[in-house]
C-alpha cells in the first residue's frame, strides 16, 4: 500500500506500519510500500513506537511522505580506570 492511500483512509492520526520496501539515499530512508498494522491513539503512539521491532514503525498521517534519518550506531569505549593510573 502507498502512503498516500493510508493518509486518505486514516486522516490526521498515528498508524503502526510494517515497511515492505524502501531505499536509502543521502543518509535518509525513503519508505515506498507499507502494510498498515493498526491505527494508534495519540496517547499510545510513543508506547507503540518503543515496542516496535525491526521493520515496524509508528507514523502520523499529517506527514506527506515517510522519510527517516539513517543513523549509524556509535559504540562507546569504556576506559578502564586502572589503565590510566601512573
Amino acid at each position: 500500500m502507498k502512503w498516500s492511500e493510508v493518509r486518505e483512509i486514516y486522516p490526521n492520526q498515528f498508524v503502526k506500519l510494517k515497511v515492505l520496501s524502501s531505499y536509502i539515499e543521502s543518509g535518509q530512508e525513503f519508505i515506498e510500500d507499507i502494510a498498515v498494522i493498526e491505527p494508534v491513539s495519540d496517547e499510545l503512539a510513543t508506547k507503540e513506537l518503543l515496542q516496535s521491532k525491526g521493520d515496524e514503525l509508528v507514523y502520523h498521517t499529517a506527514n506527506e511522505n515517510i522519510v527517516l534519518e539513517v543513523r549509524q550506531d556509535v559504540g562507546l569505549r569504556r576506559l578502564d580506570y586502572h589503565e590510566n593510573q601512573t
